[in-house]
C-alpha cells in the first residue's frame, strides 16, 4: 500500500482571490490540509509610528488611512477617544449622521466582502451584482460626505458638514432600490445549488474555537458568538441595536450575517433619518491631557485605540488593535484544518474576510 506524499503548498502573497498579499502555508496529505500558518508583512505602512508626536488634526486624517475599506470607523473611534479624554460633547443630530456614514461604510465593506466570496467560488455574476450596488452606496457615501474613501467626516464635538433635505430623499429612495435588490442576491446565495456545494460545512469554526481564538465581527457572529460594539456605544443602544447571529459556523454562515448586517445596517439608517431633529452639528471643544482606551466596532469587529494625549492636543502615545489578526489566526488554526481541498483553502480565508490593510498598519 503506497503513502500518500506529504506536501507543503503555498498560496499568495499575490493572488486573485485576495484582495490583499498574504501567503498561506499549507501542509496537506493528498488534498486534504492538516496545518496551516499564514506570513504577513507584504505592506507594512508603520502609521502609528508616524502618528506619535503630531496634533490630533493630522492623526485624524492619518487614523483614516490605516485602511481605505472601513475609514469612517477609524476616523470615528480615534475622534470619540479624544472626546472622552477631553469631555467634548456631541449634538444629537451630529450623533445620528455618524451613525449613517458609518453604516453606510459597514454596507459597502460587507458586499466586497461577500463579493469577493462569490468570485471566489467562481459565482462571478453575483459577484458583479454585489459589486454594482456597492457602487450606489459609495455614491451615497459621497453625497452625505463629500468623498468615497477617506471622508474626514467626524470631527472632534459634531461632523464637517450636516444632510440636506433632498439628499435625505434622494439617500432614502437609494436605500428601497438597494435593499430590493439584496433581498434578490441573498435569495441567490442561498438557493443556488452551486453556492450550497462550495459553502456549507467548509470553514467550520466552532463556537467553543471561535472563543478560544478570540474571534471577532461577523467571523464570531457567525459562530453563536453575540459579541457587537454598537451594543456599548449610547447613539446604538437609543435606536435598540441588537447584533445578528447565526449558528452555522462554516463559510455560509459567515456570508449570510454579512447579508443580515446589510439589511440591519438599512434599518439603522432609515431610523437615524428619522430621528434626526433641528440642530447644530458641531458643539466646539478644546482637546485636553489624558490617556484612553476606546473601542468601536469595525465592519470585521472590535477596534480599539489606546491613546495618550498632551496639553497641547498632541497624541503622544497611540496603539491600534485592529480585529482581523484574530481571524485570521482563526482561520489558520481552524477553519483551513481539514477541508478536503486546496480550493476549499482560499474560500474559507476569504469568508472571514481578512484586513490585511489594518493588520499591518
Amino acid at each position: 500500500m503506497k503513502r500518500t506524499v506529504d506536501v507543503n503548498i503555498p498560496l499568495g502573497p499575490i493572488h486573485p482571490c485576495f484582495k490583499e498579499p498574504a501567503r498561506l502555508k499549507c501542509e496537506t496529505r493528498g488534498e486534504r490540509v492538516i496545518g496551516a500558518e499564514v506570513e504577513l508583512g507584504y505592506m507594512k505602512k508603520g502609521i502609528e509610528r508616524i502618528m506619535k508626536g503630531r496634533p490630533w488634526q493630522e492623526v485624524m486624517f492619518l487614523a483614516e488611512r490605516v485602511c481605505g475599506i472601513c475609514s469612517v470607523i477609524h476616523n470615528m473611534v480615534f475622534i470619540e477617544a479624544i472626546e472622552k479624554i477631553s469631555g467634548i460633547e456631541v449634538p444629537p443630530r451630529a450623533a445620528l449622521l455618524r451613525v449613517i456614514a458609518n453604516e453606510l461604510d459597514r454596507m459597502q465593506s460587507h458586499m466586497l466582502a461577500n463579493f469577493s466570496y462569490c468570485y471566489t467560488i467562481e459565482h462571478e455574476t453575483l459577484a458583479m451584482y454585489l459589486l454594482d450596488i456597492r457602487e450606489q452606496v459609495m455614491d451615497e457615501l459621497e453625497r452625505l460626505t463629500g468623498a468615497r474613501v477617506t471622508c474626514a467626516y467626524i470631527v472632534p464635538g459634531g461632523v464637517r458638514c450636516d444632510i440636506r433635505n433632498e439628499d435625505r430623499d434622494t439617500l432614502s429612495a437609494s436605500l428601497d432600490r438597494i435593499e430590493h435588490d439584496l433581498h434578490r442576491y441573498a435569495k441567490m446565495f442561498e438557493t443556488g445549488p452551486m453556492i450550497a456545494l462550495r459553502s456549507k460545512g467548509i470553514g467550520i469554526l466552532t463556537e467553543e474555537s471561535a472563543l478560544q481564538a478570540h474571534v471577532v465581527g461577523p467571523t464570531a457572529r457567525a459562530s453563536g458568538i453575540a459579541v457587537d460594539m454598537r451594543t456599548n456605544h449610547p447613539t446604538y443602544r437609543k435606536l435598540n441595536f441588537a447584533p445578528v447571529v447565526r449558528h452555522g459556523c462554516d463559510n455560509y454562515a459567515r456570508v449570510m450575517v454579512r447579508f443580515d448586517e446589510l439589511s440591519a445596517s438599512i434599518g439603522l439608517i432609515r431610523q437615524s433619518l428619522r430621528a434626526l431633529s433641528p440642530g447644530v452639528i458641531r458643539g466646539g471643544g478644546i482637546c485636553k491631557a489624558g490617556t484612553l482606551r476606546y473601542s468601536g466596532e469595525a465592519p470585521r469587529g472590535e477596534l480599539t485605540y489606546s491613546i495618550t494625549t498632551d496639553e497641547y492636543g498632541r497624541v503622544a502615545e497611540i496603539q491600534i488593535q485592529t480585529p482581523s489578526i484574530m481571524n485570521i489566526e482563526a482561520c489558520c488554526h481552524y477553519m483551513i484544518i481539514g477541508v478536503d481541498s486546496i480550493a476549499d483553502v482560499t474560500s474559507a480565508f476569504v469568508s472571514a474576510d481578512p484586513c490585511i490593510a489594518c493588520t499591518e498598519r
